[in-house]
């Protein structure tokens, strides 16, 4: 503590504990969350037969955390939706990275220096859901711990848990893609994160909030940006999850990764090779023929 009290740790994390997210890191978030969106398989196409279900999407993907929370701690699914300027801004995104003339928008925020940036950005977004998710549970279920890390899982996984749902607004089912089946890294880091602001609301770590949102949110920003820049699919968390789940339970050293990677190469348009792994030249393609 002595070493924070130094470096003024504690109140540098205060006031970024305290800064606002709208509209400069909530623009980064649905940025990157449709243009996820636009890497889908079928998803231009579905924006020019079907505007209104492509809007519903992007909606989705932007807001997807919310509405499963709220539902899962008894709020209306659309209380978010009063939230006018979020979703106005959400949808100028939307229509801009799918209907902007000679895909000029989506070039601008898919080439990769300016990517990262708001890659960067979207994780500060998903720590302070997380972090907002196991408050908001914390005071419904002041006890119930685990509910305050399934909510706070939820509010950081975003659409990825409620994938299937979206891919039946745009005509797809794919039930071998279900994020519990195999979680990708921010699925994990969100799960591990409502694992530990849990304890800290418990007061079983002994270090502030603030303090945890800063250090969760420089090793989110920190991983991810790598992660994109290298095109990795990765985690920095497999080797301590296959010792985890060979002493555990009984499986073999790697297996789950191993068979994660099986999968993906058996089928390579699955939407977490889709995301970052097309060229550039297969994406423009695709640009092409829809239009």
């Amino acid at each position: 503590m002595e070493v924070l009290a130094v470096l003024n740790l504690g109140d540098f994390a205060q006031a970024f504990s305290k800064m606002g997210m709208f509209p400069v890191f909530d623009l980064a978030y649905y940025i990157v969350s449709i243009l996820y969106l636009k890497y889908e398989p079928g998803s231009v196409e579905v924006s020019r037969r079907s505007p209104v279900a492509s809007w519903l999407c992007a909606m989705l993907y932007c807001f997807g955390s919310y509405i499963l929370a709220d539902i899962m701690l008894g709020s209306s699914p659309i209380d978010y939706f009063q939230h006018n300027s979020h979703i106005l801004l959400a949808s100028a995104v939307w229509y801009l990275i799918f209907y902007c003339p000679l895909n000029l928008f989506y070039k601008c925020v898919a080439f990769l220096p300016v990517k990262l940036v708001l890659v960067a950005l979207k994780e500060v977004v998903r720590t302070r859901k997380i972090a907002a998710g196991v408050h908001h549970a914390h005071h419904a279920y002041h006890h119930g711990f685990f509910i305050m890390v399934i909510v706070g899982y939820v509010k950081g996984s975003g659409v990825a848990l409620i994938s299937n749902f979206e891919q039946l607004l745009r005509g797809v089912w794919r039930p071998d893609t279900n994020e519990i089946l195999n979680m990708s890294f921010p699925t994990k880091a969100s799960l591990y994160g409502a694992i530990l602001f849990t304890m800290q609301e418990a007061h079983w770590l002994p270090v502030s909030k603030s303090v945890l949102i800063l250090v969760f949110t420089l090793f989110m920003v920190t991983t991810k940006v790598f992660m994109t820049a290298r095109h990795s699919h990765g985690s920095p968390f497999a080797l301590i999850e296959s010792w985890t789940c060979h002493l555990l339970f009984g499986s073999p050293l790697g297996g789950g990764e191993d068979d994660h990677h099986h999968a993906a190469a058996a089928a390579p348009s699955s939407p977490l090779k889709t995301k970052e792994e097309l060229s550039e030249g297969v994406r423009k393609r695709k640009a092409k023929k829809a239009e």
